[in-house]
């Protein structure tokens, strides 16, 4: 029997390069792997026209749909993950110290929905007792998902002549949250700069605190491909575990990355966040990582229930013992 033929879109990451290049090869599936689409364009078009057999996008985008009985389903392949600290953005001149300052501020976003803000948002409120209603919002462009915000929301969308970035520097916006970094701050703008002087320590200070390493994306996948091959997403999982074990044995080489202290900060990272930072299935970090997320998203009014993690993904388990023994 031929194998089936899937449209897989995804980022260009060093842990999807073996099966982009064809050494992992799911059985019985023929990958056509797309990688030249920003993230935004992708999480659009899968989650409004759903464009793609299989996709990576936003974890919140994606709750949302979920919320909203949108048919697809999702495999807990978590592709991307970030600390989020470093991409808070101040205009120098408006008296911007701390978290609390941004307080009944104008804060502009790229999207209000999207992972990268529903975790900063929860994080101020949580860690640093900003309540996400006590901001005026103002986001750029249209979301991944159609939402009704909550009536006490202050939530306004920019017109399409206006950017963030302009806005930051002129002092019409206090601050911006963005996914990232912005152009006015790489340039060296003097009008604008991190909330977080030392955003490393406080995102060392969160992990330690939390153990969360953020995860931005999730796997989806449409429901009518599960249905006709209910095979297909453990088949899928499989393929992205091997390509990213191929991966990071790859990248124990320090002669591939042009940095010089590129061991160091590997080291640095592994004591840390220990030996898989970016492990996939429904682990117990895991669960604790994406449950924080569905909280975030029910308190801000994202979605209208609590959505489980057997409501958010397909089981993974080919039976107790199983999935390891010789063919």
């Amino acid at each position: 029997m031929a194998d089936i033929h899937l449209t897989l879109a995804c980022g260009d990451y060093e842990i999807i390069r073996p099966l982009k290049e064809g050494k992992v090869k799911p059985d019985g599936i023929n990958l056509t792997i797309l990688t030249d689409i920003d993230s935004s364009t992708r999480h659009w078009r899968f989650l409004r026209n759903y464009e793609f057999d299989v996709a990576e996008v936003s974890a919140s985008s994606y709750l949302i749909a979920k919320d909203a009985a949108h048919p697809i389903e999702g495999i807990p392949v978590f592709l991307h993950r970030r600390f989020r600290h470093e991409f808070i953005f101040i205009k120098t001149n408006k008296n911007i110290r701390e978290p609390k300052d941004l307080i009944g501020r104008k804060v502009g976003v790229k999207s209000y929905q999207v992972s990268a803000i529903l975790w900063m948002r929860g994080i101020l409120e949580e860690e640093y007792g900003v309540p996400h209603k006590s901001i005026q919002w103002f986001s750029e462009i249209d979301e991944d998902v159609d939402f009704t915000p909550p009536t006490d929301l202050k939530l306004q969308r920019l017109a399409d002549h206006q950017t963030l970035e302009d806005m930051l520097v002129s002092g019409e916006l206090d601050a911006v949250i963005h996914a990232d970094l912005i152009e006015p701050y790489l340039n060296g703008n003097p009008n604008v700069a991190r909330l977080f002087d030392d955003y490393k320590a406080e995102e060392i200070r969160y992990y330690r605190k939390t153990g969360i390493f953020p995860i931005m994306h999730v796997m989806g996948i449409k429901r009518d491909v599960v249905e006709a091959n209910p095979w297909v997403p453990v088949t899928l999982y499989k393929a992205f575990e091997s390509s990213k074990a191929i991966a990071m044995k790859r990248m124990l080489n320090p002669r591939l990355v042009p940095l010089a202290w590129y061991r160091h900060a590997w080291d640095e990272q592994e004591k840390l966040l220990g030996p898989d930072p970016w492990e996939n299935d429904l682990t117990e970090k895991n669960r604790h990582n994406l449950e924080t997320l569905v909280g975030y998203s029910h308190a801000q009014g994202l979605i209208k229930r609590r959505l489980s993690m057997d409501d958010l993904f397909l089981n993974m388990s080919q039976g107790r013992k199983r999935g390891g023994f010789r063919v």
